[in-house]
């Protein structure tokens, strides 16, 4: 069911690409719009990892370099029957971490030096856990590209509203009867209503794969209970590092660097951090309650 919801907000992506191409040229504007979006798709399939890495400066590491953070993933895929993902370290003070690569056999695994700093053992091996996790889902490659779609409906969108103020682009050209005025209104409100539907498209995505994330890294780390309480410590320093973040890749760390209150919820990549440990917290009464019986 989460894979058909899934493919369905990927189409939806889609279609509105189609859509704002459609109003654009036309016919041929709409068969332009869905050829970009496959250009921009197979882009970030292959390429998106290392602008991430490049972006934050990650450095690869090994067990000499880094014994913990290389250990606890090494010990982790062994249990998976996983591919040993690259594993890299970002300078960086805020705790936080994040999976980039198209599938688990071309996958890394990155987490910052303010998060090993903080974290116990077992806190390092739940957040682990939930990274591989999305190496396993492929929500690396999901999210990547629902990202890509969105922001390449919000740029064309943009060129579309410009151009129907000061150039009049934005009625169809196979039709007629819509031009003019109620053209150039029309394309306005499109490329008004399109981004905001691709990126609120884009967020329930991110936000669904992060439970299922949370959920499957929480029974290969053995234990719920580690992630729950990473998640707390890290909740305290969301919000406080966020110049230094990018929202470009915001969906991809296990916490929103971007704090979010209020409506701006509805365009969060994370879902609330608390419900997010009271479902963890469930998961570990649950599982302690089978293993009293």
């Amino acid at each position: 069911m989460n894979n058909i919801k899934l493919f369905l907000l990927l189409g939806c992506l889609t279609g509105i690409f189609v859509l704002i191409g459609s109003q654009f040229g036309g016919s041929g504007g709409a068969i332009i719009a869905l050829g970009f979006a496959a250009v921009m798709n197979l882009g970030a399939y292959f390429f998106s990892d290392r602008i991430v890495l490049a972006m934050y400066r990650a450095k690869e590491v090994n067990e000499v370099d880094e014994p913990r953070l290389y250990g606890t993933v090494r010990l982790l895929v062994q249990q998976a029957r996983m591919p040993m993902p690259k594993v890299y370290i970002i300078e960086e003070d805020a705790p936080n971490a994040f999976a980039t690569g198209r599938s688990p056999k071309h996958a890394a695994i990155a987490a910052t030096t303010g998060l090993v700093r903080l974290v116990s053992d077992e806190e390092l091996k739940g957040v682990m856990a939930h990274e591989l996790a999305h190496v396993a889902n492929r929500d690396i490659l999901i999210g990547t590209i629902a990202a890509t779609a969105a922001g390449a409906i919000t740029m064309i969108a943009t060129m579309i509203r410009w151009g129907a103020l000061f150039g009049g682009i934005g009625s169809n050209r196979d039709d007629e009867n819509n031009s003019g005025s109620g053209g150039i209104v029309a394309a306005i409100a499109i490329s008004i209503i399109a981004p905001i539907a691709a990126m609120l498209i884009q967020m329930a995505i991110s936000r669904s794969r992060e439970y299922l994330a949370d959920q499957r890294g929480a029974r290969l780390a053995g234990n719920s209970m580690g992630l729950a309480n990473a998640l707390r410590k890290l909740e305290l320093s969301a919000g406080k590092y966020e110049a230094l973040s990018s929202p470009a890749t915001a969906h991809m760390f296990i916490v929103n660097p971007l704090s979010a209150k209020g409506i701006t919820r509805l365009f969060s990549t994370h879902p609330p951090t608390a419900e997010r440990i009271a479902r963890l917290e469930a998961m570990s009464k649950l599982t302690n309650l089978e293993v009293s019986k």
